[in-house]
């Protein structure tokens, strides 16, 4: 049994919160258990690619049921490594953006002495 394994309760039958369908959830081990979830349109597309997956690439037929239980299966077994490796790209991300801030909205500081020596040269 794997971390995300215990205590996993899973459904795709019925629409969730929104018109969403939980796919799989998996327990990390500090954190309360993550669902991830597809929008109602996104659940059925991919079934639909599943199944013409295996009908182009395999030349073999899987039913509408097979294919649910198949994204079920990568969501829960393999959708945690891709959202994590989202999340750790967002914040490579955000990191880099924080650091450019500092460059975008640094004011020079005392610099009113500068200023003035530069109106008097002016005159």
């Amino acid at each position: 049994m794997t971390e995300y394994d215990e205590g996993a309760s899973t459904s795709s039958q019925g629409a969730g919160r929104g018109g969403e369908y939980s796919t799989a959830t998996a327990r990390p081990h500090t954190h309360a258990a993550m669902s991830i979830e597809l929008p109602k349109e996104a659940h059925q597309q991919a079934i639909a690619s599943i199944e013409r997956y295996f009908q182009d690439e395999h030349g073999e037929r899987i039913g509408n049921i097979a294919a649910a239980a198949l994204l079920k299966f990568f969501l829960q077994e393999i959708g945690p490594s891709v959202y994590n490796q989202a999340v750790a790209t967002v914040q490579d991300r955000l990191q880099q953006r924080i650091m450019e801030l500092d460059i975008e909205v640094h004011e020079d500081e005392f610099g009113y002495w500068r200023q003035a020596e530069r109106g008097r040269k002016g005159k």
